[in-house]
């Protein structure tokens, strides 16, 4: 079955088509910069938008919407959303999205969307135990997998290190952006955090992933973490792809 999946983060709107049955993406991503409002209606319009223009493309008027957001939500409603307005706070995402792409709409926290790709075709397929999805991007997304199930909201970007808080202030594929940092600094800020988060959660397996993953090459090998740590298997689409599953099938890997 194909199915939309669209991935909202802090700086671009993302989505394309996806191949429940393989978790392949069929056509070229759509990008739309985050408005800078990060208001519900101007997110909402961006997410119309994508919604409207695969529609056309595809031809498929019941195609199933799944989208990633980039905050806690807990029974439709978001609870924490550090990269969007405060608009957002006590709104019920479903809702919104659903009305403004007149379909419904399965949302669940983003990184929980790039983990469900990677625990059904990815780099963690097939994994037992404990798996902590990492993204890397405007800020560090988390999501904790447990045999295959989806743990949700596992938030672990707001965390406290070394007296840096929120730590993904510190750690996050943003600040490197930021041109302050080589790839070597970074990485042992980025190390020091896995550390945390290992000892604290004592995971089987850690995937990152977001848009810092494209450059694994360059600050993978500076990593020193006493836990399997590798890059997501679909890179920075793994939450629209994650997305794409989750609204085919969306209480397989959601425990619900």
């Amino acid at each position: 079955m194909t199915a939309l999946g669209i991935d909202i983060g802090g700086s671009g709107v993302k989505g394309n088509l996806v191949d429940a049955a393989t978790g392949g993406l069929l056509s070229e991503r759509l990008r739309i910069p985050t408005p800078r409002s990060g208001s519900t209606e101007a997110v909402g319009a961006v997410v119309a938008e994508i919604a409207e223009h695969f529609r056309r493309q595809s031809g498929h008027e019941t195609l199933p919407v799944g989208c990633g957001f980039p905050g806690v939500i807990r029974s439709g409603v978001v609870s924490a959303a550090t990269h969007l307005d405060k608009a957002w706070l006590g709104a019920n995402v479903v809702a919104i999205l659903s009305e403004a792409t007149g379909r419904p709409v399965t949302v669940l926290n983003d990184a929980d969307a790039a983990g469900v790709a990677e625990i059904t075709f990815g780099s963690a397929k097939g994994r037992s135990g404990t798996v902590l999805m990492i993204t890397l991007g405007t800020g560090i997304g988390s999501g904790m997998f447990r045999d295959g199930r989806l743990v949700p909201n596992f938030e672990l970007g707001m965390l406290e290190l070394g007296g840096h808080h929120p730590i993904e202030d510190r750690v996050a594929y943003r600040v490197f952006k930021q041109g302050e940092l080589s790839w070597k600094k970074w990485a042992r800020r980025l190390n020091r955090y896995l550390r945390h988060i290992n000892a604290l959660f004592a995971p089987d397996l850690i995937v990152l992933g977001g848009g810092g993953v494209n450059k694994w090459s360059r600050f993978g090998r500076h990593l020193d973490v006493p836990v399997d740590v590798v890059p997501a298997h679909f890179g920075n689409h793994a939450g629209i792809i994650g997305a794409g599953l989750a609204a085919v099938n969306p209480g397989t890997l959601m425990g619900v």
